[in-house]
């Protein structure tokens, strides 16, 4: 998780709270969080270098739309990183 950008670990997050999601949920979670636009060229890469580092897997739900489901490597370092948050940071 420490090679990944903060934009990553993001996308990463809403995908781990979904099921299932499109590219499309997936950028409209982030633009609602980031309260900005999240253009195509910007969002696509980054999901794409997810599912190459195999932390998320993509398939398909039609001839137009892809889904995204995070792997069991995914969800592995979202609870490390968790687990190295948890001791600089109590809530």
């Amino acid at each position: 998780m420490h090679d990944l950008t903060g934009f990553q670990r993001d996308l990463l997050y809403v995908i781990a709270g979904a099921d299932q999601p499109s590219g499309q949920d997936v950028k409209e979670e982030v633009e609602q969080y980031y309260s900005t636009e999240i253009n195509h060229g910007r969002l696509y890469p980054n999901l794409d270098t997810l599912v190459n580092k195999e932390l998320v897997e993509k398939g398909q739900l039609d001839r137009r739309t892809n889904y995204y489901e995070i792997s069991d490597a995914g969800r592995k370092q979202i609870q490390e990183r968790r687990e190295w948050e948890e001791q600089y940071v109590e809530l």
